[in-house]
Protein backbone atom coordinates (compact mmCIF):
# COMPACT_ATOMS: atom_id res chain seq x y z
CA UNK A 1 0.00 0.00 0.00
CA UNK A 2 1.29 3.48 -0.87
CA UNK A 3 0.98 6.47 1.35
CA UNK A 4 1.04 9.84 -0.50
CA UNK A 5 2.26 12.93 1.40
CA UNK A 6 1.58 16.34 0.27
CA UNK A 7 5.34 17.29 1.19
CA UNK A 8 7.84 15.54 2.29
CA UNK A 9 7.09 13.47 4.98
CA UNK A 10 9.63 13.91 8.45
CA UNK A 11 8.92 11.53 11.76
CA UNK A 12 6.23 13.85 13.40
CA UNK A 13 4.16 13.84 10.64
CA UNK A 14 0.77 11.90 10.14
CA UNK A 15 -0.57 10.25 6.68
CA UNK A 16 -2.96 12.39 5.36
CA UNK A 17 -4.68 9.25 3.63
CA UNK A 18 -3.84 5.89 2.12
CA UNK A 19 -4.26 5.18 -1.27
CA UNK A 20 -4.84 1.11 -2.76
CA UNK A 21 -2.10 0.80 -4.63
CA UNK A 22 -1.61 -1.84 -7.41
CA UNK A 23 1.46 -4.09 -7.38
CA UNK A 24 4.48 -2.23 -8.00
CA UNK A 25 2.45 0.27 -10.10
CA UNK A 26 1.53 3.04 -7.61
CA UNK A 27 -1.69 3.77 -6.64
CA UNK A 28 -4.73 3.61 -8.43
CA UNK A 29 -6.35 6.33 -10.69
CA UNK A 30 -9.83 7.75 -8.95
CA UNK A 31 -13.20 7.02 -11.06
CA UNK A 32 -14.27 9.02 -13.59
CA UNK A 33 -18.21 10.17 -14.47
CA UNK A 34 -20.35 6.86 -13.94
CA UNK A 35 -18.13 5.28 -12.23
CA UNK A 36 -17.94 4.38 -8.64
CA UNK A 37 -15.66 2.20 -6.03
CA UNK A 38 -16.51 0.44 -3.25
CA UNK A 39 -19.78 -0.83 -1.56
CA UNK A 40 -22.33 1.17 0.04
CA UNK A 41 -23.30 0.21 3.04
CA UNK A 42 -27.68 -0.25 4.26
CA UNK A 43 -28.21 3.11 5.74
CA UNK A 44 -31.60 2.64 7.22
CA UNK A 45 -31.60 2.92 10.56
CA UNK A 46 -28.33 4.75 11.04
CA UNK A 47 -27.50 8.09 11.76
CA UNK A 48 -25.44 9.48 8.56
CA UNK A 49 -24.33 13.48 8.84
CA UNK A 50 -24.17 14.95 5.50
CA UNK A 51 -21.36 17.62 4.89
CA UNK A 52 -21.77 20.23 2.00
CA UNK A 53 -20.05 20.32 -1.05
CA UNK A 54 -16.50 21.08 -0.63
CA UNK A 55 -15.36 22.30 -3.86
CA UNK A 56 -17.52 24.16 -6.23
CA UNK A 57 -16.73 24.59 -10.19
CA UNK A 58 -18.64 26.31 -12.70
CA UNK A 59 -21.57 26.11 -10.35
CA UNK A 60 -24.06 28.96 -11.12
CA UNK A 61 -24.89 31.26 -8.21
CA UNK A 62 -28.71 30.60 -9.16
CA UNK A 63 -28.64 27.44 -7.74
CA UNK A 64 -28.44 26.17 -4.38
CA UNK A 65 -26.64 22.64 -3.61
CA UNK A 66 -26.56 22.65 -0.06
CA UNK A 67 -30.35 22.35 -0.51
CA UNK A 68 -31.10 20.52 -3.13
CA UNK A 69 -28.96 17.69 -1.57
CA UNK A 70 -30.90 18.29 1.75
CA UNK A 71 -33.99 17.46 0.15
CA UNK A 72 -33.00 14.73 -2.43
CA UNK A 73 -31.93 12.78 0.72
CA UNK A 74 -34.59 13.42 3.23
CA UNK A 75 -37.46 13.26 0.42
CA UNK A 76 -35.97 9.24 -0.54
CA UNK A 77 -34.52 8.20 2.92
CA UNK A 78 -37.02 8.23 5.88
CA UNK A 79 -35.49 5.56 7.30
CA UNK A 80 -31.90 7.22 7.80
CA UNK A 81 -31.11 9.36 10.38
CA UNK A 82 -29.91 12.15 8.53
CA UNK A 83 -27.64 15.09 10.18
CA UNK A 84 -27.83 17.93 7.80
CA UNK A 85 -25.34 20.49 7.46
CA UNK A 86 -27.87 23.36 9.08
CA UNK A 87 -27.97 21.32 12.21
CA UNK A 88 -23.94 20.65 12.16
CA UNK A 89 -23.49 23.88 11.98
CA UNK A 90 -25.73 24.99 15.01
CA UNK A 91 -24.15 22.21 16.98
CA UNK A 92 -21.20 23.83 16.61
CA UNK A 93 -22.09 26.99 17.48
CA UNK A 94 -23.14 25.83 20.61
CA UNK A 95 -19.69 23.95 21.08
CA UNK A 96 -17.20 26.62 20.52
CA UNK A 97 -14.01 24.81 22.03
CA UNK A 98 -14.39 21.86 19.45
CA UNK A 99 -12.05 22.37 16.70
CA UNK A 100 -13.96 21.41 13.40
CA UNK A 101 -15.65 22.84 10.63
CA UNK A 102 -18.48 21.44 7.51
CA UNK A 103 -16.72 23.49 4.89
CA UNK A 104 -13.20 23.97 3.14
CA UNK A 105 -11.88 20.12 4.08
CA UNK A 106 -8.59 19.04 2.59
CA UNK A 107 -10.58 16.74 0.27
CA UNK A 108 -8.70 17.19 -3.03
CA UNK A 109 -6.68 14.13 -2.77
CA UNK A 110 -9.89 12.21 -3.21
CA UNK A 111 -9.36 13.22 -7.04
CA UNK A 112 -5.98 12.59 -7.69
CA UNK A 113 -6.21 8.68 -6.46
CA UNK A 114 -8.24 6.19 -5.09
CA UNK A 115 -8.59 6.14 -1.48
CA UNK A 116 -8.95 3.50 1.18
CA UNK A 117 -8.50 5.13 4.26
CA UNK A 118 -8.49 9.14 5.22
CA UNK A 119 -5.75 10.45 7.65
CA UNK A 120 -5.24 13.83 9.80
CA UNK A 121 -6.16 16.67 9.32
CA UNK A 122 -9.69 15.59 7.84
CA UNK A 123 -9.97 12.23 9.92
CA UNK A 124 -9.57 14.61 13.03
CA UNK A 125 -12.17 17.19 11.59
CA UNK A 126 -14.70 14.39 10.95
CA UNK A 127 -14.51 12.03 13.79
CA UNK A 128 -14.78 15.49 15.84
CA UNK A 129 -17.95 15.98 14.09
CA UNK A 130 -19.24 12.51 14.74
CA UNK A 131 -18.82 12.54 18.10
CA UNK A 132 -21.03 16.01 18.07
CA UNK A 133 -23.79 14.41 15.84
CA UNK A 134 -23.21 10.77 17.13
CA UNK A 135 -23.36 9.73 13.39
CA UNK A 136 -22.06 6.62 12.11
CA UNK A 137 -21.44 7.02 8.61
CA UNK A 138 -20.27 10.51 6.96
CA UNK A 139 -21.73 11.45 3.32
CA UNK A 140 -18.59 13.96 2.16
CA UNK A 141 -19.42 15.15 -1.37
CA UNK A 142 -15.97 15.59 -2.59
CA UNK A 143 -16.81 18.45 -5.44
CA UNK A 144 -19.86 19.73 -7.43
CA UNK A 145 -18.84 20.68 -11.14
CA UNK A 146 -20.39 21.52 -13.86
CA UNK A 147 -19.31 20.89 -17.77
CA UNK A 148 -20.68 19.63 -20.65
CA UNK A 149 -23.69 20.56 -20.15
CA UNK A 150 -24.53 18.77 -16.57
CA UNK A 151 -23.68 18.79 -13.17
CA UNK A 152 -21.74 16.36 -11.99
CA UNK A 153 -20.93 15.64 -8.11
CA UNK A 154 -18.21 13.38 -6.83
CA UNK A 155 -18.87 11.98 -3.29
CA UNK A 156 -17.23 9.46 -0.51
CA UNK A 157 -19.20 7.29 2.01
CA UNK A 158 -17.20 6.88 5.09
CA UNK A 159 -16.79 5.78 8.76
CA UNK A 160 -15.66 8.72 10.71
CA UNK A 161 -14.65 7.11 13.45
CA UNK A 162 -12.03 4.92 12.11
CA UNK A 163 -11.41 6.85 8.74
CA UNK A 164 -12.13 4.11 5.85
CA UNK A 165 -13.93 5.12 3.14
CA UNK A 166 -16.38 2.29 2.08
CA UNK A 167 -17.50 3.69 -1.62
CA UNK A 168 -16.52 6.97 -3.63
CA UNK A 169 -18.11 8.10 -7.03
CA UNK A 170 -18.61 10.45 -9.37
CA UNK A 171 -22.39 11.01 -10.32
CA UNK A 172 -23.89 12.97 -13.41
CA UNK A 173 -27.32 14.44 -13.87
CA UNK A 174 -29.49 14.88 -16.92
CA UNK A 175 -27.79 18.46 -19.54
CA UNK A 176 -29.13 21.58 -18.77
CA UNK A 177 -28.14 25.09 -18.38
CA UNK A 178 -26.02 25.64 -15.33
CA UNK A 179 -28.55 28.29 -13.54
CA UNK A 180 -31.06 25.53 -13.89
CA UNK A 181 -31.58 24.05 -10.45
CA UNK A 182 -33.76 21.20 -12.29
CA UNK A 183 -29.84 20.11 -14.19
CA UNK A 184 -28.63 20.35 -10.61
CA UNK A 185 -31.63 18.44 -8.91
CA UNK A 186 -31.22 16.03 -11.21
CA UNK A 187 -27.73 14.82 -10.31
CA UNK A 188 -28.35 14.90 -5.92
CA UNK A 189 -31.60 12.87 -6.94
CA UNK A 190 -29.00 10.48 -8.89
CA UNK A 191 -26.74 10.58 -6.10
CA UNK A 192 -29.76 10.04 -3.64
CA UNK A 193 -30.93 6.69 -5.81
CA UNK A 194 -27.52 5.30 -5.70
CA UNK A 195 -27.02 5.88 -1.95
CA UNK A 196 -30.63 4.33 -1.08
CA UNK A 197 -31.41 1.87 -3.43
CA UNK A 198 -34.55 0.18 -1.48
CA UNK A 199 -36.48 2.96 -2.65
Amino acid sequence: MDIFMPRAPSVRTVPLLLLLGTGCGGPKAPPTAGEARGAIPDLRGRTVMVLPPQSLAGVSSAVNPDAELVYALSSRGEEVLWVFPEEMEAILRRSPSVQARIRNLPVGFFLQAEVERIGDPLYGELRRLAALTGAEIALLPVELRYGDGAYRIAAALLDPRTGRVYWYGIIAGNPGPPEDPGALASTTDSLAQALLPWR
